[in-house]
């Protein structure tokens, strides 16, 4: 991934967090990617894959860059975010208040470019290696353009 630089954070940055489903193997095997999504640039920070539980949570916030720690943090209202965040930044929000467009933006073209993502298909990942190097592929190839794009702002 591209990884953020402290002198590219700034101060009113706003980091989105959400997670979305996909399987490996079968429906029934469900894995959750936990993302961690900036406002302004709309680079994918930090990503974890795991169940959705408080572990997981956990584990994302660890990944999260320093430099982003101290930012606000908006999520939906998944129990596991007001106990791993701290209670100063976080904020949980509905949909409608549009605090997480960015994020849910970026689940909906995760769907849209990479096919093992979408729900209704053929295409799925027999495992779950070969899910997270395509993440990893598309999250590299994903930060660059955003970040070429932002350069250019």
């Amino acid at each position: 991934m591209v990884e953020a630089k402290s002198d590219d954070v700034l101060e009113l940055d706003v980091l989105e967090l959400d997670e979305m489903w996909c399987y490996v193997g079968n429906k029934k095997n469900q894995v959750w990617i936990w993302l961690a999504v900036c406002r302004r640039t709309h680079q994918v920070v930090a990503w974890h894959y795991g169940p959705r539980d408080e572990i997981s949570c956990q584990l994302l916030w660890a990944k999260v860059p320093q430099e982003y720690k101290t930012q606000m943090c908006y999520s939906d209202f998944w129990h596991s975010y007001p106990k791993v965040v701290p209670k100063e930044q976080h904020h949980a929000c509905a949909k409608q208040e549009g605090q997480t467009n960015h994020v849910e933006r970026f689940n909906l073209t995760l769907r849209q470019r990479v096919s093992r993502f979408v729900r209704k298909t053929l295409s799925y990942s027999k495992n779950l290696l070969c899910l997270i190097r395509h993440m990893r592929l598309f999250l590299v190839r994903y930060n660059t353009e955003r970040k070429r794009i932002v350069a250019r702002l």
